[in-house]
């Protein structure tokens, strides 16, 4: 018997979320249920492995739960970038070994077409998933340097790219702030609240699929050929299981002190009057990534909720999960002193939402995919890109998990080593945390 104790902290409301309208989450599982497939977890990997499933087999029953409401953790929660190119959070650049980027592009930009695809079958709101790329913003020499090795780098693999000056960056975001920025195409940029509820609420409208929320596991047990699940007030039984809850996965007694756990902080503005537009200028909708990968994500978003603007950065490592519940107020200062540096025509705009969210990574940049037990799958550890490694592992444990072995979405997949172990502590938490101060430091403006 597997105990399961669920202990992550999420502060503050998602601002993604809040700006939507209302919405009534899926009952509890309050009784006994049978299915095939049980998923463990509605967020990017979850959703994508109960469709995958769907997909292969005609006449299986899926059963998703979800310890929380759907996009209350930390699919909501993100900056919203499907990335299709090399993207390694854990480097200090984004570039890496040229075979082994063709293989993840490909695999990225299958997890991407996979999105797109559910996005025009089931009819969302073009707000929750666009294809339009992204900008690498730089606001230093140092910044600039980091671009320009991108691109080199990009040269190698023969993807496109358009590097832009100054004047591109301020006619783009209104703002003096930015030297320098690297535009590719291939990157969708998503409202992830609105795509993570559009997709739990189509699949839970087809007939084979239900959704439970509010409804966080207590235990978990191998009974014969079978596995049984117990919440606080009911149980399921299925024949196979996917573990699709990221560095909580630890929680299940599974790749303990192996994973990473790290905690982002973003800001979004109260909604912007016509004045204000007029004072920002620039497009009506665009997203920044940093060039240093610890900087500043910075996103203008026109639609539901209105014209608003989304500050991301400053990172803590958190291996118990817990966060302090003050946290928040130090982060929102630090937004505020962003935001004003990029904006100050707009200094006094306050920020109506500030929240965390929680991103695993391991040491060897690897997944926490597979068969931990018979009949039990992992989708986890997705190393900092949810949305886009999320959707990957989602598919790949689905297909693992099927008895269908038609060809796979994502044939670049290769099965990987284990995450390595973390050092021991104290030595884990103090170096990690250090490391962090040192990059939040060398990044200098990009922060």
């Amino acid at each position: 018997m597997i105990k399961v104790d669920l202990k992550p902290a999420n502060l503050g409301l998602s601002g993604w979320t809040a700006i939507l309208p209302p919405r009534k989450a899926q009952p509890a599982l309050e009784n006994d249920i049978d299915c095939d497939y049980l998923v463990i977890g509605a967020g990017f990997a979850g959703l994508s492995a109960a469709r995958r499933l769907l997909q292969l087999e005609a006449s299986a029953s899926v059963v998703i739960l979800e310890a929380e409401e759907v996009a209350a953790g930390p699919a909501g929660r993100n900056s919203g970038f499907m990335i299709d190119l090399p993207h390694a959070l854990a480097s200090g650049s984004y570039g890496g070994e040229n075979a082994q980027d063709l293989r993840n592009i490909r695999m990225n930009r299958a997890a991407i077409a996979f999105a797109a695809d559910a996005a025009r079958e089931y009819g969302f709101a073009d707000e929750a998933f666009d294809l339009r790329g992204k900008i690498n913003a730089a606001a230093s020499a140092q910044g600039n340097r980091h671009n320009q090795a991108y691109a080199r780098h990009l040269d190698a693999l023969g993807e496109p790219y358009a590097l832009l000056d100054a004047r591109a960056m301020r006619d783009t975001c209104g703002s003096e702030y930015y030297s320098g920025g690297l535009h590719t195409p291939g990157t969708a940029v998503i409202q992830p609240s609105l795509y993570v509820r559009s997709l739990a609420d189509a699949l839970t409208a087809l007939p084979r699929c239900r959704l439970y929320e509010n409804s966080a596991v207590h235990e978990l047990t191998r009974n014969g050929d079978r596995w049984q699940l117990r919440t606080e007030r009911g149980s399921a039984n299925a024949n196979r299981v996917i573990l699709a809850v990221n560095g909580l996965v630890e929680s299940f007694g599974f790749y303990r002190h192996r994973l990473i756990h790290i905690n982002l902080y973003a800001s979004m503005t109260r909604e912007l009057d016509a004045t204000e537009i007029a004072q920002l200028g620039g497009v009506r909708s665009w997203g920044f990534t940093p060039s240093d990968p610890i900087g500043s994500t910075v996103r203008r978003i026109d639609g539901t909720g209105g014209t608003r603007l989304v500050i991301r950065n400053r990172c803590t490592y958190e291996p118990s999960l817990g966060l302090p519940a003050d946290r928040l107020r130090r982060i929102a200062r630090d937004h505020r002193r962003t935001f004003a540096a990029r904006f100050p025509m707009l200094a006094k705009l306050p920020m109506e939402y500030c929240w965390s969210g929680r991103l695993c990574l391991s040491r060897n940049d690897v997944w926490a995919i597979g068969e931990l037990e018979q009949g039990l799958f992992s989708a986890c550890c997705q190393n900092g890109l949810g949305t886009t490694r999320g959707t990957i592992s989602g598919i790949v444990a689905a297909e693992m998990a099927s008895a269908n072995r038609e060809q796979s979405l994502v044939p670049d997949f290769r099965e990987q080593a284990q995450p390595r172990r973390l050092f021991p502590e104290p030595f884990m938490t103090l170096g990690a945390r250090g490391v962090i101060r040192l990059k939040e430091w060398r990044a200098g403006r990009e922060l």
